[in-house]
């Protein structure tokens, strides 16, 4: 015991002497302020000497302390550019001594395969290590740890990360990372745990994250990332709050991954609460003295079960309503009042319409291509005047319309210190609007084929379009150029102009020499009359030539030879179309309609044909859709002259009626080759449906149809009890050449003569 408070008595009087003598050294390494004479800096390489000059808070004849060294060794470090530095005091000259971070000279990536390259550089640039920048070793650290998080947000949970760094010449280095991607995690087990009303797999069908099918290799369902598993949260909220659940909630989710990162469980916990039915509607605030106008927008339906869709419905169509007349910021917050004693529900609407605001400009970015006043004659809110959400509404439906973009983004953004004043901001993201086809081929038909094309959909960032195709075969030659401006006046009106040369074989099958020449030109307006209503007038000239030769149809020589083997033609057409679908390529809902006639009054032939077209796609589920199509086309001779035989309308195969081979339906010639006829009907149904295994993607579907249809000749009547049917089923697939059809079909009602083909493929078409 004694010896240890002598032990302890030492210590104390050791750190007494050591804190004297820090504190006598202090006083004696004290610097005075003295007036600063000159400033040197000293082992720049890069870094220009203003940038130092301008970052320090001192200058030459200021006085120096040591608070302003301190500050100028802070502010220097804070710039990122300087791996270590010291400031050196000789008589009354600072010297600021340097060293120089060095210089990311070259990015590289080994191993990675499920990454582009560019995709990681652009990833680590966002966390400040790109090339040309300065680094550390913590840069290195960030980037490590992003890389990671790229390759977590893709189910590599293994992957390794490794950084070599190599010193080169002028203090620059390049930097490698070095990756072992590993294997893909996949979900293994997925549970809903608490549901009552609803079977788990009912509910498992409904959100896109799932166990492995045999088609999880194309959808990439089964690999787990936060994002998808929060919008599926929120699919489950949807489906519950919209069948009466107005009280329904996640409790929690787990994720649990196994020692070898390979294998994922996740369990989502819910509590489904009571259903509750609507009993009423309740408006309170203000709605700008039009009750009835904004009562006649709900959605909501009393007597049935609370609908959250239906809630949302009625709320954007309020704050829409309130945009119409000029109040930007409106709100309309639904409060439930809940009767629990009879699980019904008063949906209580409390309208604020804020303040009503001017737009003062219109802002674009991303349109890097895209000419501004492109953008900007799409646009139907103008600068100066009220904001009017219906026209900002269809200002970014044209835009997205016009198909340059991928995304289109309309925000509205306020004016610090002037509230009835809003800008609005309108960011595009562009995509490829061009296209380059070339091809080549052999059928049994055609032998051996090339195709050429080239388009563009917006040349030089106009707008206008330009296209030109050319096919060359043993039986069939086409070259067509066409060429659209959609602006040709400040009203919209589009003129489209279009030159082609046909030279074919119609009937290839029957083999010949004969040939069928066409050569045209035209120029087509299309007036709008509406945002979705389009009417179109146009006229164009046509020389067709039949040249004759072994085989040749005998429909065809009966017409040379009362006619003359060549004729020209000067139609003229009318139209108007109206397209409201909700995709071009995967509809789901709206619906496409069309009307069109050309008549032909000059020249060497007499006729008219007419023709009209709806579609309709009608959601069943969010994974089903019912689809129709249905096409009628009339002809006929004017003036006691015949239908002209090459304007004819053909049937059969992919795109009118599935089963039979392509163009072989209607009337014979006495050779018996199918000629077609001026009288079209068809009509298409389907029923489309996931790809089993492919979740919710609507890329890939499966279709079931029900076909109908015929061609008529001239002096026909429209006989239905000579429609063809067929049913089957097939495929569809958006791929990478475009939209593909594949239909293995089954004719039900048909004639002897009919030539039929079950099996059937192309790429390009719809219906």
């Amino acid at each position: 015991m004694k010896s240890n408070s002598i032990s302890f008595l030492f210590l104390k009087t050791f750190l007494a002497f050591l804190l004297m003598v820090c504190g006598v050294f202090q006083q004696a390494w004290a610097l005075d302020p003295f007036t600063i004479e000159d400033i040197r800096v000293e082992g720049l390489q890069r870094v220009e000497p203003g940038t130092v000059f301008a970052t320090v808070p001192f200058r030459v004849g200021d006085t120096y302390t040591e608070e302003k060294g301190t500050q100028a060794i802070r502010s220097l470090f804070g710039l990122g550019l300087f791996k270590d530095l010291r400031i050196d005091i000789k008589g009354s000259v600072v010297t600021i001594a340097i060293e120089e971070r060095p210089i990311i000279a070259n990015l590289d990536f080994v191993g990675t395969k499920e990454f582009d390259k560019d995709a990681l550089r652009k990833a680590l640039r966002e966390v400040g290590l790109a090339e040309g920048r300065p680094f550390d070793k913590s840069m290195a650290d960030k980037a490590e740890q992003e890389l990671k998080r790229q390759y977590i947000n893709k189910s590599l949970y293994g992957a390794e990360v490794i950084t070599t760094v190599t010193p080169i010449e002028r203090n620059r280095v390049n930097l490698t990372f070095s990756v072992s991607e590993g294997d893909v995690a996949k979900i293994k087990e997925m549970r809903i745990v608490g549901a009552q009303t609803f079977s788990e797999s009912t509910l498992l069908g409904q959100i896109d994250l799932g166990t492995p099918t045999w088609l999880s290799w194309y959808t990439k369902s089964d690999r787990y990332s936060q994002a998808k598993l929060n919008a599926d949260i929120e699919i489950l909220k949807s489906y519950y709050q919209s069948r009466g659940f107005l009280e329904f909630r996640v409790n929690s989710t787990q994720v649990a991954i196994s020692p070898n990162k390979q294998k994922i469980t996740i369990t989502i916990n819910i509590t489904e609460g009571e259903r509750f039915v609507v009993s009423g509607v309740r408006l309170e605030g203000y709605f700008l003295g039009r009750d009835d106008e904004f009562k006649a927008l709900i959605a909501v339906k009393p007597g049935e079960p609370y609908n959250i869709n239906q809630v949302t419905q009625t709320i954007k169509a309020f704050t829409d309503f309130y945009g119409n007349f000029g109040f930007a910021f409106a709100r309309v917050v639904p409060s439930p009042e809940i009767d629990r004693a009879t699980n019904r529900v008063v949906i209580v609407l409390q309208g604020d319409p804020s303040r009503r605001v001017y737009v003062r400009q219109i802002n674009i970015t991303g349109n890097a291509k895209t000419r501004d006043e492109i953008v900007r004659r799409e646009f139907r809110q103008m600068e100066s005047a009220w904001y009017d959400g219906y026209r900002i509404k269809i200002s970014k439906d044209r835009l997205i319309r016009l198909g340059f973009f991928k995304e289109v983004e309309v925000d509205t953004r306020e004016i610090p210190g002037v509230p009835d004043q809003v800008d609005l901001s309108v960011t595009l993201t562009e995509k490829p609007t061009g296209s380059l086809q070339l091809g080549a081929g052999y059928s049994s038909a055609e032998k051996v084929f090339v195709t050429f094309g080239i388009q563009q959909d917006n040349v030089f960032g106009t707008g206008n379009y330009l296209g030109t195709q050319i096919s060359t075969s043993k039986y069939n030659q086409i070259f067509q150029l066409n060429t659209t401006d959609p602006y040709v006046t400040e009203d919209g009106v589009s003129r489209s102009l279009n030159y082609y040369h046909r030279s074919s074989i119609p009937y290839v099958d029957q083999g010949g020499n004969y040939r069928l020449v066409t050569d045209g030109a035209g120029i087509r307006y299309g007036i709008p009359f509406a945002e979705l209503d389009t009417v179109y007038v146009g006229t164009s000239i046509e020389k067709t030539e039949i040249k004759p030769g072994s085989n040749i149809p005998a429909s065809y020589l009966d017409f040379a030879e009362r006619f003359g083997f060549t004729t020209i033609s000067v139609p003229m057409t009318i139209g108007w179309a109206r397209d409201s679908r909700d995709s071009l390529l995967t509809p789901n809902s709206g619906n496409f309609f069309r009307l069109n006639s050309e008549v032909g009054e000059f020249g060497d032939t007499r006729y008219t044909r007419s023709g009209g077209q709806y579609q309709q796609y009608i959601p069943i589920t969010k994974q089903y859709t019912f689809a129709f199509n249905s096409e009628l086309d009339l002809g006929q001779g004017l003036q006691g002259r015949p239908y002209p035989v090459f304007k004819n309308y053909s049937s059969g195969g992919l795109g009118s009626v599935r089963g039979f081979t392509a163009g072989t339906l209607g009337p014979r010639d006495v050779t018996g080759l199918s000629v077609g006829g001026p009288k079209k009907f068809t009509l298409n149904t389907e029923l489309l449906a996931p790809m089993p295994g492919g979740g919710n993607d609507k890329s890939l579907r499966l279709y079931a149809f029900f076909d109908v249809g015929n061609v008529y000749g001239e002096t026909e009547k429209m006989d239905f009890g000579l429609l063809r049917t067929s049913v089957g089923v097939g495929l569809s697939w958006i791929s990478p050449m475009g939209p593909l059809r594949l239909a293995f079909a089954k004719p039900e009602r048909f004639f002897p003569g009919d030539r039929m083909q079950r099996v059937q493929f192309q790429i390009g078409t719809s219906f």
